[in-house]
């Protein structure tokens, strides 16, 4: 029997340069529930620490592999993990208050090392939310993940140019009229 389920929530804010594709995460806000916390400085930084990992999962580790189907991209010369630069400007973590594990776990906690890697989606969420916005939310970009610079300017352009045809089916339909 597992006794660590834990939950939590996430959202995120991104600002996304439309000429290159490069973004930055402006805000991120985190409620995770560790149960009963034994520590809660150390338990909001394994959050911040899974949710940075999760979100260089998405947006900047990119396996690469050669013609010969060796993994190209086996090491930090070549395969980008998250930096300093790639936290959130603002980032608030708060843990779920009064909240221990109803199981008999060590002083009622919860896991919280891997669960809030997977919050990360909210970045990526953020991303084809900002991109979709170009076309005024009628159009749902295709964003590959991990969502690169390179990936999000095709997903701009794509983007854009639906925005494009759908003002030129509109004024061709007001013409018709």
């Amino acid at each position: 029997m597992f006794y660590y389920y834990a939950y939590g929530a996430s959202c995120s804010e991104v600002l996304v340069d439309t000429l290159t594709g490069e973004y930055k995460i402006l805000r991120v806000d985190i409620l995770h529930d560790v149960g009963a916390s034994l520590n809660p400085d150390l338990d909001i930084g394994q959050i911040e620490g899974g949710f940075i990992q999760g979100a260089g999962w998405l947006t900047t580790e990119e396996l690469v592999w050669n013609d010969k189907g060796k993994l190209a991209t086996n090491g930090p010369m070549g395969y980008k993990i998250p930096a300093i630069t790639d936290t959130p400007i603002d980032f608030r973590t708060h843990l779920v208050e009064n909240r221990s594990n109803p199981e008999q776990t060590v002083f009622n906690s919860k896991a919280v090392g891997e669960p809030p890697f997977m919050l990360s989606m909210s970045v990526w969420s953020a991303l084809r939310d900002a991109i979709a916005s170009i076309a005024e939310h009628k159009f749902v970009p295709h964003l590959d993940t991990p969502a690169t610079p390179e990936r999000v300017l095709w997903a701009v352009q794509d983007a854009s140019d639906f925005g494009k045809s759908s003002l030129i089916r509109t004024q061709t339909e007001a013409e018709l009229v």
